[in-house]
């Protein structure tokens, strides 16, 4: 398809990380994009809001609308579809990029936690791709895209932070579903996930854990979803992406750009 040009998208989390970075790619190209996030006032520990998010879209190409969203309320998101056709005329793309972690044990894991993590990954996601869908099933060209991980039953991924890995892979199992429920409809959907660590301002919250100079840039994965989102959904969909395939599949594989420091050894992601 080549280009985003006027398509519409619909983006969880994307104040900041990489949901704004993705946001900024398709900005551009002249895209549409519905920031549906929380932080309508600035966070003291991170930076950026939907306000601050939507001037850099706007300075980049775009068209942005910026609209308060806890995805954990049903009626918060189906007013913002809502809005998002009044303004634009439809969806084209839906990305499930919010996301709660918690890399915790099972007895160090609250249940106030463990409620944030699968509200917001595994249902956020089911109800957002729900709520886009009558509008995705009349476009052109429409995609779901989850930052989620390929499936993998190995009990290592589980062992040490069953919870956040249940909430993680309930994204996952959205694609798996819904790319063979909507198949013969011709929409794409499809995860995508990073071969190494990815820094952000969220990732920052954890604390020392992660160095940055070990990590790459929200960059990656916005260029790596853009190639995917340009591609003709009805034959790209129940994909498990990690973003250093999608960009050798375009020919780029001098991937220094992306380095926070470049030529430092990087850190694998979970769940790979």
């Amino acid at each position: 398809m080549g280009t985003l040009k006027n398509k519409t998208l619909f983006i969880s989390g994307a104040s900041r990380g990489i949901g704004l970075a993705i946001a900024k790619r398709a900005a551009q190209d002249g895209a549409n994009i519905v920031i549906a996030a929380k932080t309508a006032e600035a966070h003291p520990k991170l930076p950026g809001t939907i306000y601050s998010a939507a001037k850099e879209i706007e300075a980049l190409g775009g068209q942005a609308l910026p609209l308060v969203v806890d995805i954990r309320e049903e009626d918060q998101v189906a007013e913002a579809v809502e809005k998002t056709v009044e303004r634009f005329g439809g969806i084209d793309i839906c990305i499930n990029n919010a996301s709660a972690i918690s890399l915790t044990g099972t007895l160090e894991t609250s249940m106030k936690r463990y409620d944030l993590m699968n509200q917001v990954n595994a249902r956020g996601t089911f109800v957002v791709s729900q709520a886009c869908l009558p509008h995705l099933l009349k476009a052109e060209n429409p995609h779901i895209l989850n930052l989620s991980p390929p499936l993998d039953l190995n009990s290592k991924w589980f062992a040490g932070h069953t919870a956040y890995t249940i909430a993680k892979y309930g994204m996952s199992m959205c694609v798996l579903g819904m790319s063979a429920e909507f198949a013969d409809q011709g929409v794409g959907v499809n995860a995508l996930w990073p071969k190494t660590v990815v820094y952000t301002a969220a990732l920052a919250m954890l604390g020392d854990a992660v160095q940055p100079e070990y990590c790459r840039k929200p960059e990656i994965v916005a260029d790596s979803a853009y190639y995917i989102l340009t591609r003709k959904a009805s034959e790209c969909t129940g994909n498990f992406f990690i973003d250093e395939e999608v960009l050798a599949e375009e020919g780029i594989t001098d991937l220094d750009q992306y380095a926070v420091k470049p030529g430092n050894p990087l850190l694998p992601d979970l769940f790979l």
